[in-house]
């Protein structure tokens, strides 16, 4: 394992308002432990423009570069990491491909099932959701809800960041139900202020914990 848990929000850029760029840096500003960069239907060439601005805004910083779904992608701009979906690369063909001890393998999972078979891929975390109903997948998976969420969380020996549908009215339950780990996308996505947004999400991270 290369991170440690509790590392609190973990943010997904996809399709935001404020642009990339911005939202990655106020992520690097705010101390955000991660960011993933996931740009769907966009042409690779595209995607590694974008992902190089990301690197070299989070190049030498506290904040890690993720890459969604694509270690070629990944490999290509030098992040610190790759993504992977249930329908992705399997994760021990990526870890062959990117042979690079340092980088980091997270993967989704939307069931109790798929989250006890993910242990013995031992990625270095997995994505749990979505907690609520969320329209940012074309073909969504079914809500896991809060109760099931934390159950997962609380029953995995891998750091879990729970994602799908949180803002800041229900984010307390799922910290209270396991959550060490969140990701708010649209909350912050549709946001031309990322950096308030986020600051938010980080003083109600602070609010639980104390």
């Amino acid at each position: 394992m290369k991170m440690k848990d509790g590392f609190g929000l973990y943010l997904v850029m996809t399709d935001p308002v404020a642009g990339y760029e911005a939202c990655a840096a106020a992520a690097v500003k705010c101390g955000v432990k991660f960011v993933q960069l996931r740009m769907k239907n966009e042409l690779p060439e595209n995607i590694i423009s974008t992902a190089k601005k990301i690197r070299q805004i989070t190049h030498g910083t506290a904040t890690r570069f993720i890459v969604n779904d694509d270690v070629d992608i990944a490999i290509a701009v030098d992040a610190d990491g790759v993504h992977l979906g249930q329908d992705d690369m399997p994760l021990d063909e990526a870890r062959r491909k990117w042979n690079a001890p340092e980088k980091i393998f997270g993967l989704s999972t939307h069931s109790e099932a798929q989250a006890a078979a993910a242990v013995a891929l031992t990625p270095d975390y997995i994505g749990v959701g979505p907690v609520f109903p969320t329209p940012t997948k074309a073909i969504p998976d079914p809500a896991l809800g809060v109760e099931l969420t934390g159950k997962i969380i609380c029953s995995s020996p891998l750091p879990c960041v729970a994602i799908g549908g949180l803002d800041e009215t229900n984010l307390s339950a799922v910290l209270r139900a396991g959550a060490k780990n969140f990701c708010a996308v649209r909350a912050i996505m549709k946001s031309q202020t990322p950096e308030n947004e986020i600051r938010k999400f980080l003083r109600l991270l602070e609010q639980y914990k104390s």
